[in-house]
Formats: structure tokens, C-alpha cells, sequence
């Protein structure tokens, strides 16, 4: 079986394991999201962006194509989330004005489901660029599957809405992150056409990181601990990135 798809599927272990945490712990994985977010962050900073600067040099109006794509990436699931309301943090104050059901609902379902089928996608076109940029984006996508099923198991607990249907999305969380995966693998795109795609990638990594799981880590432990979990998380992938170099 080709290297992406079994990897996909070990972040379905990931998503597993978050849920898990988010409902036999109580106000602890703050740090976890913290150090979460430092490895996002060190993945897009010392290996996306080079590989996706080095792969393509082209330019859009005067700015290079790649940097365009990023910001692409960034604000298009700004909006699509901001449309659905489909990651808001866990911790948030839960008012009747808010109508956090719709995490449990279809559109919610079909929000998260998009964005998680990207991820996989990601993972299977960064394995043909090379073997070593494909398992960093692989511990990226592992971690943000982590972040999801604490996030979202979090999220209908205290929302109240822990249904048989939050089992559901789970199960969303898992199909659409193998099959963006499959999808990545059988994808022929050019070598510029595939630094597009991560750079996009890095684009929604990076808006992860900085609005969702940043955010949930400092919700209502924002301490000097946290922001060491950050910087610990970044250091952590400097040196992965560098022993895989």
C-alpha cells in the first residue's frame, strides 16, 4: 500500500486519541495544544516554505506565485470556516446566541470534512515531491488530527450535544483525511503545479495553527508554561526538520 494512504491512516489513530484525552481530561491539554501549534508552525517555517520556494520561481503580477497561493490558502479557510462556524474553540463561552449545534450538523460535518480531506491530500502530493518532506507533512498532519479530535470532542461535550452523531463526525474526520490522501497519491501534477498546492497547504496550516489551536491553547491557561510549549514545539521541529535534511 503506497506510503501516504498508510500514513493517513495512522492519523486516524491520532483523531482517536484526542477524543479520548479531550474526555478524560480536564484542563490540561492546554499545554498539548501549545506545543501542537510550535510544530505546526515549525513545519510551514523550515520546510514547507523552502521546498515550496525552491520547487517554483514563477511570478503572479509581480510577486512570486508560490506567495500568492499562500495567502490563498490562509484566507479561503478563514472564510469557509468563518461561514460555518466550524472550529470554534472548545473553551468558548457557550451562549444560547451562538447555536453551537451546528457542529453536529451536516454542513458542520461537510466544513470540517473539506478542510480534513485537504490535509490528506497535502500528505500524498508531498510524498512525490520526496520521501523526506512527505513524513514531515505527515507529523503535521498528525498533529492537527490530534488537535481535531480533542478539539471537536471537547466541543460537543461541553455544548452539550455528545450524540451518537458526534461518533459520526469522528468517522468524518477519518474517510475524508484516507481519501484526500488516495486522492494526493493519484494526482499527476507538474512540479510547479505541486508547489502550488503545498504552498496552499502551508497557507492552511498556518491559519490552524494561529486561529484555532493557538487561540483554544491560551482560552484560559494563557501562562509562560503555554508559550513554552509553543517555542518547545518549534525547536522540537527544527531539529526534525534538520536530522531529515
Amino acid at each position: 500500500m503506497n506510503m501516504a494512504i498508510v500514513f493517513a491512516a495512522i492519523t486516524v489513530l491520532a483523531t482517536t486519541f484526542g477524543g479520548f484525552i479531550a474526555l478524560k481530561s480536564s484542563d490540561r491539554f492546554h499545554l498539548i495544544l501549545g506545543l501542537s501549534a510550535g510544530l505546526l508552525l515549525g513545519l510551514v517555517g523550515f520546510d514547507l516554505l523552502p521546498e515550496v520556494f525552491r520547487l517554483n520561481k514563477s511570478l503572479w503580477l509581480g510577486v512570486p506565485a508560490v506567495s500568492v497561493a499562500i495567502l490563498i490558502g490562509f484566507l479561503s479557510l478563514h472564510i469557509i470556516e468563518g461561514a460555518f462556524g466550524s472550529h470554534e474553540p472548545a473553551e468558548s463561552d457557550y451562549g444560547h446566541d451562538h447555536e453551537h449545534h451546528n457542529i453536529a450538523g451536516a454542513v458542520g460535518a461537510v466544513a470540517m470534512g473539506g478542510h480534513v480531506f485537504l490535509d490528506g491530500v497535502g500528505l500524498g502530493v508531498a510524498f512525490h515531491v520526496s520521501n523526506a518532506l512527505g513524513f514531515a507533512v505527515f507529523l503535521a498532519v498528525l498533529v492537527h488530527a490530534f488537535s481535531d479530535g480533542l478539539n471537536t470532542v471537547s466541543l460537543m461535550v461541553k455544548s452539550g450535544h455528545w450524540t451518537s452523531r458526534s461518533y459520526a463526525l469522528l468517522g468524518v474526520d477519518a474517510v475524508a483525511r484516507i481519501g484526500g490522501a488516495t486522492f494526493g497519491t493519484y494526482l499527476a501534477l507538474s512540479q510547479s503545479l505541486m508547489s502550488i498546492y503545498l504552498a496552499l497547504f502551508s497557507g492552511f496550516v498556518i491559519y490552524l495553527a494561529t486561529s484555532h489551536i493557538l487561540p483554544e491553547a491560551h482560552s484560559r491557561h494563557s501562562s509562560r508554561w503555554t508559550f513554552g510549549a509553543t517555542v518547545l514545539g518549534v525547536a522540537m521541529m527544527w531539529v526534525i526538520v534538520a536530522a531529515l535534511g
